[in-house]
């Protein structure tokens, strides 16, 4: 029997734990022996005098870590009971078992100590309340927390070093695909490629999120997405699916690796995570994966984003072109204190500074009429604008007949994947034994939710290309319409460019 001087008749009286711990999951399915040899120290217990219906084994925090016992319900309970006075010894094979942390491993010897509690390891059995004791385990804590610290800080420059090669292979989104190779492709659907190329361009023509979201669902185009489970799926567009694409730096070839950073604000509140500007990010590598975009149009994407409407106020940007009848809203600036002017439409038009008057609360800095301004502005853009050959209903049939091409090319690949899935369906159904009816009625109904989904996208393809018509016009048609161009200054007042009379 191995014994200790230290345990007394008192001790013998209370409670034995034996606590168990492992780090991870994967180390308690793989590490096996570890797990023998905390187990094992029932028997420990047993040759240090305490029967065998007063030992307890504490294994719930198997495959949690011990650099913090917030999410330990074992912990929790072992500190509980020592408090109350129920336990006599605590049974770990290493200190590093019961805490890797010197906040919660002095707490928890303060009241072992006060307790009378003992503290057993494989290297021996150690009393709290003495000076020689606390000292042992004190030093045996701090190597603890010094060998978590020591291990993550080599964990972390090996991922940090493969990241700076761009080889850390982190999660793509949709449109990349990863082979076994570890090499990264483009998805071979070409309705998904076309979709993501889509999303782009439609953005670098309206500027706007909210504008590609609404061109989406205006021509009922559905874009993919990843499930939880990694399945793919054609959903009906977001806001916010649309802008996780716009943003994502994978599309434009580059790997990044720290775009975020994560900071505790204070004792009492959660983490928060927030995203970085790309100055900040820690690793870029451009040109690690094929690109559906160049990185100077993502930057260009970037800027776009961030001088938006729902910025505009706050970081005094331009944002997107609102309604209204002033024309430098969001790009005037005040001649006195040089802060941006806003524009007010109450009684007269007119472009205000109150900038001063919101931050101290003085009195406003200048307001000037809007219209002697637009006025001259309209005059020198005219001005500037006459050596050119205004050709602009020529461009806007053109970019009108590319969209709708864009809108056709989707519309048929959409309905290709559902001609498949119909089919698809169709097999599954042809193979299930009729005798099975629960299948067969299952199959069956996927099947006719496949046919019924097709019926409808082309039904609605359909009736989109007769309804879309782009006019076309002869020579003499296209130079009347450049000749009113020249006349532009003298028209622009009148209202005759808005009464749609010039179809």
């Amino acid at each position: 029997m191995s014994t200790s001087e230290l345990v007394t008749a008192q001790h013998l009286t209370h409670e034995a734990i034996v606590y168990i711990r492992q780090s991870t999951t994967s180390q308690v399915l793989t590490n096996q022996e570890s797990l023998k040899l905390q187990y094992a120290l029932k028997q420990r217990a047993i040759d240090l005098g305490w029967k065998l219906d007063n030992i307890s084994i504490i294994d719930v925090d198997l495959g949690l870590t011990g650099a913090s016992a917030v999410k330990r319900a074992g912990f929790k309970e072992l500190v509980t009971k020592v408090t109350l006075g129920e336990v006599g010894i605590i049974l770990s094979y290493d200190v590093t078992r019961l805490s890797r942390n010197c906040s919660d491993w002095y707490p928890l010897l303060d009241v072992c100590g006060y307790k009378q509690c003992l503290i057993a390891d494989r290297d021996g059995v150690y009393d709290p309340g003495t000076m020689n004791g606390r000292l042992l385990l004190g030093l045996k804590g701090q190597i603890a927390e010094l060998e978590l610290s020591t291990i993550k800080a080599r964990l972390n420059a090996g991922l940090l070093n493969k990241a700076r090669r761009g080889d850390l292979a982190l999660s793509l989104p949709v449109g990349l695909v990863r082979d076994r190779n570890d090499v990264v492709s483009k998805e071979p659907n070409l309705e998904i490629q076309n979709c993501i190329a889509l999303i782009f361009q439609t953005f670098l023509e309206k500027r706007s999120a909210a504008k590609v979201l609404r061109y989406f669902n205006e021509n009922n185009l559905t874009i993919p997405r990843y499930d939880r489970f990694g399945e793919l799926h054609w959903k009906v567009a977001t806001i916010a699916a649309i802008t996780f694409i716009l943003k994502n730096p994978a599309y434009a070839g580059a790997f990044v690796y720290g775009r975020s950073h994560t900071a505790r604000q204070n004792l009492v509140t959660d983490k928060k995570t927030k995203r970085l500007p790309i100055e900040e990010w820690k690793i870029l590598v451009k040109d690690k994966y094929p690109a559906y975009i160049s990185w100077e149009t993502f930057e260009k994407i970037q800027e776009t984003l961030k001088d938006n409407h729902a910025e505009y106020d706050r970081n005094k940007t331009r944002g997107i072109p609102r309604p209204g009848a002033a024309l430098l809203h969001g790009i005037i600036y005040c001649g006195q204190c040089g802060h941006k002017m806003v524009v007010q439409y109450t009684k007269s038009n007119r472009y205000v500074c109150n900038y001063l008057r919101q931050q101290r609360l003085v009195s406003i800095c200048q307001h000037v009429p809007a219209n002697p301004i637009d006025d001259y502005v309209i005059l020198n853009f005219f001005e500037a604008l006459n050596p050119i050959e205004l050709d602009a209903y020529t461009r806007s049939i053109a970019a009108q007949a590319e969209s709708e091409k864009n809108i056709n090319k989707s519309h048929a690949q959409q309905l290709e994947r559902l001609r498949y899935q119909a089919k698809l369906a169709e097999r599954q159904f042809n193979l299930v034994d009729p005798d099975n009816r629960l299948v067969a009625a299952e199959v069956e109904k996927r099947w006719e939710q496949a046919l019924q989904e097709l019926k409808s996208v082309e039904t609605e393809f359909s009736r989109t290309k007769q309804k879309t018509i782009i006019p076309q016009l002869s020579k003499e048609l296209k130079d009347a319409f450049l000749e009113i161009g020249k006349k532009l200054p003298s028209i622009w007042d009148t209202s005759i460019l808005s009464r749609g009379n010039c179809q």
